[in-house]
């Protein structure tokens, strides 16, 4: 059995206040406030569904690209839930983001076929390019690198993908062109 705070809310054990205090220092908020009605309206939608934590998490990513601080409270005092219990569902998926992405996710397969065709020299190349490690996304906002296990495009190795668009046999030029095109589209 765990240990349970007296201070705190009931329910709610040391163990997850302190998760709740760490996951508050290393969450990230986007400049502008979170529209609270957009997050109200996601609750709306899934008010008295069993098992609603994960749908409520994945719309509100899909609303402001990440899942926001003040998102996640505002889903945790509807759900009747502590924010370490959300923070907790969604640091186990790694569907989740902490952080705001890119406008443009780039993801380079590093599956068996694409690290012997090369996966490794793209990756390079991508980092070089955008000036960022995998997981980090350009100052300017325009793209967010990812390193992925398989992208499921073995006979095109080596592969990227921009959004939902997969770039095959892959050259370091071909990576350059391809994310040039993606810069110019953007006026950068």
């Amino acid at each position: 059995m765990s240990e349970q705070s007296h201070s705190a809310a009931p329910g709610v054990t040391v163990e997850q206040r302190r998760a709740e205090r760490v996951a508050k220092s290393s969450i990230r908020r986007r400049p502008g406030a979170v529209d609270s009605r957009a997050v109200r309206a996601i609750l709306d939608r899934h008010e008295g569904e069993r098992g609603a934590v994960i749908p409520v998490l994945q719309d509100i990513q899909n609303t402001f690209g990440y899942l926001p601080r003040p998102a996640l409270r505002l889903a945790a005092r509807r759900l009747h839930r502590p924010v370490s219990e959300l923070l907790g569902v969604a640091t186990f998926y790694s569907q989740f983001r902490f952080r705001p992405v890119g406008k443009h996710i780039v993801r380079v397969c590093h599956g068996t076929a694409c690290h012997v065709a090369g996966a490794e020299r793209m990756s390079d190349t991508v980092r070089q390019e955008l000036r960022v490690d995998e997981g980090e996304t350009t100052p300017d906002g325009l793209f967010t690198l990812e390193h992925v296990a398989c992208l499921g495009c073995c006979s095109l190795a080596p592969v990227m993908m921009v959004d939902e668009t997969a770039y095959g046999r892959l050259t370091r030029q071909a990576v350059r062109r391809v994310l040039g095109r993606y810069r110019g589209e953007a006026g950068t």
